[in-house]
């Protein structure tokens, strides 16, 4: 028999969920699939690895997260594959192989695990989850508008818009993007001696990722670099304007921030986020953004897209330790003779769609112990008094009021506890 060890851990940045955390993960993630719902998205699932190729594609080979973060092996054919570290890659992938074209406008929803190798800090794990939507074929501000409204709507049903504000800023388009890496270039030229190991090779390759970096030393540069508005055409600035209006006649408040950039060549005119101050450094807790030419740099056909991916953990902080919405009912034999007909009584309830809560063993005291710490709505005691009499005594947990209730009409009662 195999022995083990009382140290016996799990892996460094997992960990397991206990059923208190995985009723806050499933308040996340339910709601954001019921509010995707009101907005027209269609569920999709894609596969938990893939091609390593696919994420080398849509991430960039210089990116930290395929250069440092990928869990990647070779399988027994000697492919090499990756556990997918974001969603939006797999849901391009899946657009390109499922043909896909013909169906667009797409609007999808996607929610599950993630992985990346990445030092385990405050809401972030090596194996995480995500909730994202993605909105495919559409070039219009009006996909922009609908997709930041449905992000801020769905923190606004998590009760979390007073704890998040949004910010956000424009890429521009390819010539407006072309023009500002020159001038940025230019300017992160001069400091080639004392930017970090990591900036300095990105920056012939895309110096526009080095505005991410964390490094102390390269934002104290950063800090003076030159912003990408001042390099935005009159296209450009009227597809920001049109954005910034939209949000405000939908009266969603945000915060125009020059400095947030995404580094990857395919993202173009809208990026954002929603973030708190609760969270540390790493305060983003929803990102997403304009991503117009994904679909065709993987080989698909020229396709617009946007969408935002939100960390479940992340949100799963602000919301606490709230109790779960899905309160059982116990049921409690007031004595051993009473066992067989709470079990019956138990199990009719449960067929009609009500969580019960059987306690196995213990005198009454130690039963109605257990209904408080499993936060019970209501208790139903049966005793021989009550059976004779075709009835059940039942106790609200929170006035602690009782009343008799016939057995017959039991169910229809207890509908106020579902």
């Amino acid at each position: 028999m195999a022995s083990y060890s009382s140290n016996l851990q799990p892996v460094r940045g997992t960990q397991d969920i206990l059923p208190k955390e995985n009723a806050l993960i499933r308040r996340v993630e339910e709601t954001a699939f019921k509010v995707a719902r009101r907005y027209g998205f269609g569920e999709i699932t894609t596969p938990i690895f893939e091609f390593t190729e696919v994420f080398g594609r849509t991430l960039g080979n210089t990116s930290d997260i395929v250069t440092k973060e990928m869990y990647t092996f070779e399988d027994r054919s000697g492919d090499s594959l990756t556990l997918r570290p974001e969603g939006t890659a797999g849901v391009a992938r899946a657009f390109i192989s499922n043909g896909l074209a013909q169906d667009i406008p797409l609007k999808l929803f996607y929610r599950g695990p993630m992985f990346r190798y990445e030092r385990p800090q405050k809401g972030r794990r090596r194996q995480f989850r995500q909730v994202g939507v993605e909105i495919i074929g559409i070039s219009d501000t009006q996909a922009d508008i609908e997709t930041i409204s449905l992000g801020q709507h769905f923190l606004a049903e998590l009760e979390l818009e007073n704890a998040i504000t949004l910010e956000l800023n424009t890429l521009g388009d390819t010539e407006s993007r072309i023009a500002y890496r020159k001038r940025l270039l230019a300017y992160m030229s001069d400091y080639k001696d004392i930017l970090s190991k990591d900036s300095l090779a990105k920056l012939d390759k895309n110096p526009l990722r080095i505005l991410d970096s964390k490094d102390v030393g390269d934002r104290k540069i950063i800090a003076d670099a030159p912003l990408l508005k001042d390099s935005l055409n009159d296209t450009s600035r009227r597809f920001f304007d049109d954005l910034l209006d939209g949000l405000r006649r939908l009266q969603i408040e945000f915060i125009v921030n020059d400095k947030l950039v995404r580094g990857l060549d395919y993202y173009g005119h809208t990026a954002f986020e929603f973030t708190s101050k609760n969270l540390g450094a790493q305060s983003a807790v929803l990102a997403g953004g304009r991503y117009d030419n994904l679909i065709s740099q993987m080989g698909g056909p020229e396709t617009p897209g946007i969408g935002w991916a939100a960390g479940v953990e992340r949100l799963t902080l602000l919301l606490g330790q709230t109790q779960d919405s899905d309160r059982p009912i116990s049921v409690i034999p007031v004595n051993k003779e009473m066992v067989n007909e709470a079990f019956d009584l138990a199990n009719q309830l449960r067929r009609k769609g009500f969580s019960i809560e059987l306690g196995y063993s213990g005198n009454l005291s130690k039963r109605l112990k257990r209904a408080n710490k499993i936060n019970a709505s209501a208790v139903v005691l049966l005793g021989e008094d009550e059976a004779s009499r075709d009835v059940g005594m039942v106790r609200d947990m929170d006035t602690g009021e009782q009343i008799e209730v016939p057995l017959e009409r039991i169910d229809n009662y207890l509908d106020i506890y579902k």
